[in-house]
Parts: C-alpha cells; sequence; structure tokens
C-alpha cells in the first residue's frame, strides 16, 4: 500500500513520516528497511528513500553497518541506562545554567504551552515530538553550544525511548506536561538547585518507567545490532 505525503519537498516528506513511523513504534524495534521497501511504501524513487534512510542513520533512529539493510535499534537495558544517564548530565547542567539567568527559551514555551493543551483535552494525546522539542529547546537556549552540541548527538535514541515510554502507555501528557512546568518555574524563579533536580527526576522518571517495562526475558530485553 502507498502512503501519502504531505506536501513538501518529497525528501523531507519522506524522511518526516518514517521518522514519525520509527517514532511511534509502528515500525517497531528490530523492523529491516530496504530502500526498495520504503520506495515502494511511500511511492518515491529509490534515491529519495535513501536519502532518508542515511538521514535517521546520522540522526541515531536508525542503525546501518556495511552490506546490510537499516533497521530500527532495538535497545538493550544498558544501552537506555546508558543514554538517560548521559542525558541527565547534560540537561542537568543547561537547566542549571538557564535557572542562574532566570532565562527561559520562547520556543520551550510555547511548546510547554501546546502540550498542555493536549493534556487539558486528552491525557493520552501523544506527547512525543513536544517532549523532546521542548528539551531541545531548553538545551539550545542555554549559554553553552558544546552542551547542546552533546546533546544534539544523542537525541534520536532518546526519542526512540520516549516513543516506547508513550506507546506502552508508561507516562501520559498530563504527567509530562506538569514535570515540564515544574521545571520551567525553577529557572523562573531563579532556583538553580530545584531546576537541576527536577530536571534530573523527570527523566530518572521516564528511564525507570521504561526498564520496569523491560522486565527479565522481556524480548525487549536483548539488542540487535
Amino acid at each position: 500500500m502507498t502512503i501519502p505525503l504531505k506536501t513538501t519537498s518529497l525528501p523531507e516528506a519522506v524522511y518526516d513520516a518514517l521518522r514519525e513511523s520509527i517514532v511511534t513504534v509502528e515500525l517497531p524495534p528490530g523492523s529491516v528497511l530496504t530502500e526498495t521497501a520504503i520506495a515502494e511504501r511511500y511511492g518515491v524513487a529509490r534515491p529519495t528513500a535513501k536519502a532518508a534512510i542515511e538521514r535517521l542513520v546520522s540522526e541515531g533512529l536508525l542503525q546501518r553497518s556495511a552490506n546490510r539493510a537499516a533497521r530500527v535499534p532495538k535497545l538493550s537495558r544498558a544501552d537506555i541506562e546508558d543514554l538517560y544517564s548521559s542525558r541527565a548530565i547534560i540537561e542537568e547542567a543547561a537547566l542549571r545554567n538557564l535557572a542562574a539567568t532566570r532565562a527561559v527559551p520562547a520556543k520551550a514555551i510555547a511548546v510547554q504551552r501546546d502540550l498542555l493543551d493536549y493534556a487539558r483535552t486528552d491525557e493520552s494525546a501523544p506527547f512525543v515530538r513536544a517532549d523532546v522539542t521542548f528539551h531541545r529547546e531548553l538545551v539550545l537556549g542555554q549559554n553553552s553550544s558544546r552542551l547542546a552540541r552533546m546533546h544534539a548527538l544523542i537525541m534520536g535514541e532518546i526519542e526512540l525511548c520516549i516513543g516506547q515510554v508513550q506507546s506502552h502507555r508508561l507516562l501520559n501528557a498530563k504527567e509530562v506536561a506538569a514535570q515540564h512546568q515544574g521545571i520551567l518555574d525553577a529557572v523562573q524563579s531563579g532556583d538553580v538547585d530545584l531546576a537541576g533536580r527536577l530536571t534530573r527526576e523527570h527523566i530518572a522518571g521516564a528511564r525507570d518507567k521504561l526498564l520496569a517495562h523491560l522486565l527479565p526475558g522481556h524480548p525487549d530485553d536483548e539488542p540487535e545490532r
């Protein structure tokens, strides 16, 4: 079946649609994606499908080894622990920087406003894109470009994790929005320690819920490279 694409440039449309399918776990961890299959799925030429795949590989949302098809990463418990630990270090530092100057990025506030609206009307509303964008904008808004670059390196894989949190209903939009608001309030009040602690707790809470879901012997517990 050919899936219709949004009106935009064709390479961007294929990338966006494929990315959404991965993050929402429509294409679950371990799924194999060939250029031919993607071209047929979206009704595009193989070079366009290849460009989308390569872009997603560069972002960590797909993995591909030499002479093999790309596949959606199947993260192990160790992978998840490492990703969330690295994320907590970077984001806590970024939020402490923001709180020190009481600087709240306007784009983060806008995303939070949208998420609050979703949560009021539907607690189970999709939140992956808003959650990731909120955290990206906070990190981009602080005064260290190096922290922002480090953050960007891991956010593709983090988005995979957040997608699983959402798909397994381990958190809902209302809970995520409430935690975000606490972080924003701490930054606006200039409470450096509270902003850092709430950020760390927000990240650790999502990690712990995801790891608790991956019980010993659960098929998602083994990595696939």
